[in-house]
């Protein structure tokens, strides 16, 4: 006969879909800078957010399309696209991936986020190139400050150091009270309805009989929201760092090495150190390194194990990141060290 008990299996199975259903996932779609090489493509970071089914986009390198392609991303979820700045190593999968949204069937709205010019190079290319796109795109041209806001997230960018106009990005996630306990609520014969939605809100309330009931002593502790950064292109500057200000995550370029730091000041890139140095500055909990230079190649002089090292030496929270890892931000109450897929340089 069938049980009516829940399996130890089956407990674990439910932890692991609610905590799926409420992750904050970062997926490496490029790690490389300027061009592909064999294993890594151009800069694309997607932020997936199960619980919403929806997918952002932080830049898109030529042949981001065809990586999300051989990841388990869903292109369907796609919502939103924030670029950084016009250097063709971020936009020149833009145009193929859009149009191919369009191709999949997708009907619900694209949002993209990027500095000035960005509308003119869409609308450019889809003019020459006679696509017409089948769902609504919405372009934004960003300003320093919040650009995007809803009940969950917020999302804000600032200027960076670079050759050409470039912005950073945060995201927010926003704080949550806690748990509601009903149970103790009808211990305390507190009748149910709209001054339960008052105690959720940890508000206090006066009943009909005369007690105060405070709502923060019926709820749980409040979940920090998980705050992530993004900065790419630049070199070491402020605005990284205020971007980066306590961030659970910061994904940070790191094209040169320390010993070619005169490149990096020439061509306004950061080094590992500088990437470390943002990262201690603002306070971060991981530094996720992105966007190295090919120059590092394996049997190379200076290897990107070597990058890691140095960063290291500065914040030893640092990892390499590289195509197709995934990253789940974890929440302030878990272990700092749990989430990060295996590694590879």
């Amino acid at each position: 006969m069938p049980s009516n008990h829940a399996t130890i299996e089956d407990i674990a199975l439910n932890i692991a879909r609610k905590r799926l259903e409420n992750a904050v996932q970062i997926t490496f779609l490029g790690t490389s800078s300027g061009v592909p090489t064999r294993a890594r493509n151009v800069s694309s970071v997607a932020l997936r957010l199960p619980q919403r089914a929806e997918l952002w986009l932080f830049d898109c390198g030529e042949g981001t399309q065809h990586q999300i392609l051989r990841s388990d991303l869903k292109v369907s979820q796609l919502s939103r696209i924030f670029i950084t700045h016009l250097h063709g190593d971020h936009i020149f999968g833009l145009m193929g991936l859009l149009a191919s949204c369009g191709l999949a069937g997708n009907v619900q709205r694209v949002d993209i986020y990027g500095p000035s010019g960005l509308n003119e190079y869409i609308q450019s290319a889809s003019r020459y190139s006679h696509t017409h796109f089948s769902y609504p795109i919405k372009i934004h041209t960003v300003r320093p400050g919040v650009i995007y806001e809803d009940d969950e997230f917020t999302v804000t960018c600032g200027l960076l150091h670079h050759r050409i106009t470039a912005f950073g990005y945060r995201v927010a996630e926003k704080d949550r009270a806690g748990r509601f306990d009903i149970e103790k609520a009808k211990e305390l014969q507190i009748p149910p309805g709209r001054v339960y939605g008052q105690l959720k809100r940890g508000e206090t309330v006066t009943l009909e009989d005369g007690r105060v009931i405070n709502g923060a002593e019926l709820c749980g502790p409040t979940e920090i929201g998980r705050k992530m950064a993004y900065c790419t292109d630049t070199i070491y500057c402020d605005g990284a760092v205020e971007l980066a200000q306590d961030a659970d995550v910061l994904i940070h370029e790191a094209t040169f090495a320390h010993q070619d730091s005169e490149m990096a000041f020439q061509r306004l890139h950061s080094t590992t150190t500088m990437a470390a140095q943002t990262a201690l500055a603002a306070g971060v909990r991981r530094l996720l390194m992105t966007h190295f230079s090919p120059r590092y190649a394996p049997g190379n002089t200076i290897e990107l194990k070597d990058l890691l090292q140095e960063a290291r030496a500065i914040f030893p929270r640092t990892d390499m990141a590289y195509d197709f890892m995934t990253y789940e931000v974890p929440r302030r109450r878990e272990p700092i060290l749990s989430s990060v897929s295996s590694s590879s340089v």
